[in-house]
């Protein structure tokens, strides 16, 4: 059963990935390692602006910091918000599967009534 503070842990984190943008920003530190944001603004539609207050979402959710190399600030993944989130969405599926198991029992056996 999922504990009232795994959920409340890890609701930052899935509404911080609600954003396609920074979605994308997770996946690239994820595949690139850590990024500035000149780095991470390159190829994309996004601007410098925007790509810091994104990534000062994912900050506030635990998913990312900075630390500043020179005049650029570096920003990194922390994979621990996800592996909250991950153990969560497999608790809520492991419950699905269980519905759905005892669904299942009861449709393939037509002739039994609930409860009796």
């Amino acid at each position: 059963m999922i504990r009232p503070e795994e959920l409340a842990s890890a609701a930052p984190v899935f509404a911080a990935l609600g954003d396609e943008t920074r979605l994308g920003i997770v996946t690239r530190l994820c595949a690139e390692g850590p990024l500035s944001i000149t780095r991470l603004t390159v190829g994309g539609r996004v601007t410098r602006q925007a790509v810091t207050k994104h990534l000062h979402v994912l900050a506030g959710a635990g998913l990312a910091n900075s630390s500043q190399t020179g005049r650029e600030r570096i920003w990194k993944l922390e994979p621990q918000p996800l592996l909250t989130a991950r153990e969560c969405l497999s608790q809520i599926s492991a419950q699905w599967d269980e519905a759905l198991a005892r669904l299942q029992r009861f449709v393939e056996r037509p002739g039994e009534l609930p409860g009796g």
